[in-house]
């Protein structure tokens, strides 16, 4: 690796590394607060929502490593650009192209490490999410309870439940007022507690709730003979409600969707689906041939209706009859017809679902070199610029790519567009803006004295005036 090579990468290793903690910051935050709904109040341990989040740090890795990229070659070749130092590379006989291979080379890198992690490390991360956010879906709240309503507590296996009534409930400090409990837990033994005020706070595993009250009384109904009424008062009394809460279980699914599956795994379930949708189409053409020949009173379908005895028989043994029933057979046909076709129908979605993840992982990694050949020619050809041409370039090269993205690959999921065309037409179009760029490179490093948004904003009126002679002409 030579001097240039290193000092090339050094510069823009910095930028990149920046941009790279930046951005996968401010997208976790979101993603942290968009879990944290799913998370708090359900009485989880805290190992349990700390995995949550670190699996759903992944994603955000596999969206801001490629987009890192643009804002640090943006920056890095401007900040070249500015102290002129491109000028002396220039005029020391070092072309263009060999500023632009290194950088080449380090997109290159970093696509084949986007690819890698997004086929092997993140379908694995969503996988394990998934089968984390059932199982907390299944693990209800431990506990929610309304004041001045009527809240039914289920108790342990099945038995109560307890119902619970608060005149006043202070959430922050879990204290009530007001307190009546009707217990219905023992069977033939009605237990109704009242309490001027009380704490409520579960057990280290959340699956009891523990009520401590003061002064009240007990009114029990059934403990002992028939028609036995007892009456005890307290001054402090420990209430324990077992079973109010479940334990978290780990659910554990081999079942995956397309996001969960590696290219391997998308092109083996593609080539099943594949199969499935042929084995229909095989199956639906047999059928409707057959209904065919029964109609008409030919082939096997049709001497098998025959030995099948009356009506069908009689039928066909008319003088001059070759037709059967028409109304049971066209229903018959049409109920398959419609199954098989709505079958058909979910089989292809699945495959265009499937090659649709698999460009989607393609375009996600080159779009590294895509970036690169946006952002070397952009950042030496506007040197001026500073920080905020970098903020604005990146956002409406990555917001372009974004839309399109997004759009053809909603497209492609209802089968109105080929995968390879909808997926790969942004890449495409920066692609083809990118190299033009790069080829007009070297008349660009000439000068570096100007290059700030005067000059653009003086470009954009040249040519519209330019628009303006011509349509005038």
């Amino acid at each position: 690796m030579t001097i240039l090579t290193r000092y090339l990468l050094r510069s823009m290793t910095g930028p990149f590394l920046f941009a790279f903690s930046l951005l996968t910051g401010l997208l976790f935050v979101n993603t942290v607060a968009q879990r944290l709904e799913d998370l708090v109040g359900k009485g989880l341990p805290r190992e349990i929502i700390l995995e949550a989040l670190v699996l759903s740090l992944p994603h955000t890795i596999a969206v801001t490593l490629p987009m890192a990229i643009l804002p640090a070659v943006l920056y890095a070749f401007s900040e070249l650009a500015t102290h002129s130092e491109i000028v002396a590379m220039s005029s020391g006989g070092v072309r263009p192209r060999r500023l632009f291979l290194p950088v080449l080379g380090f997109g290159a890198l970093l696509t084949l490490v986007t690819f890698v992690f997004n086929d092997q490390v993140l379908p694995e991360a969503n996988h394990q999410l998934k089968n984390l956010r059932n199982s907390i879906r299944q693990k209800s709240p431990t506990f929610q309870l309304r004041e001045q309503a009527v809240n039914q507590i289920e108790a342990e296996n099945g038995i109560g439940p307890y119902f619970l009534v608060a005149d006043a409930i202070d959430q922050d400090s879990s204290e009530l007022t007001g307190v009546t409990i009707y217990d219905m837990s023992r069977q033939g033994v009605r237990r109704t507690t009242y309490a001027t005020r009380g704490e409520m706070e579960l057990n280290p595993s959340f699956t009891d709730l523990h009520l401590r009250l003061y002064d009240g009384h007990v009114y029990e109904v059934g403990s002992g003979e028939l028609g036995s009424f007892h009456q005890i008062e307290f001054e402090r009394q420990l209430y324990v409600l077992r079973g109010v809460g479940n334990l978290f279980e780990e659910s554990d699914t081999d079942q995956r969707s397309d996001r969960e599956m590696s290219v391997a795994m998308l092109l083996d379930a593609e080539r099943t689906r594949r199969a499935e949708l042929d084995s229909v189409r095989a199956q639906s053409l047999d059928r409707t041939r057959g209904a065919v020949e029964r109609a008409l009173g030919r082939g096997p379908a049709a001497d098998s209706a025959r030995s099948a005895g009356p009506p069908l028989a009689k039928t066909l043994a008319i003088a001059g009859a070759s037709q059967l029933p028409s109304d049971d057979l066209a229903r018959t046909l049409a109920t398959t017809a419609r199954t098989n076709t709505a079958r058909a129908e979910a089989l292809s979605r699945q495959v265009h679902q499937y090659r649709v993840e698999i460009h989607k992982k393609l375009v996600i990694a080159t779009a590294c070199i895509i970036f690169v050949l946006v952002g070397v020619p952009v950042g030496i050809r506007f040197p001026q610029g500073g920080v905020s041409m970098v903020i604005v370039v990146s956002a409406l090269v990555i917001g372009v790519y974004q839309l399109g993205l997004t759009g053809g690959e909603k497209l492609a999921d209802r089968s109105l567009t080929d995968p390879a065309w909808s997926m790969w037409a942004p890449s495409v179009l920066w692609f083809v803006a990118g190299t033009l760029m790069v080829s007009r490179m070297g008349r660009w490093i000439a000068s570096t004295r100007s290059g700030g948004w005067r000059e653009i904003w003086l470009a954009l009126r040249r040519l519209a005036s330019r628009r303006r002679a011509e349509s005038a002409a």
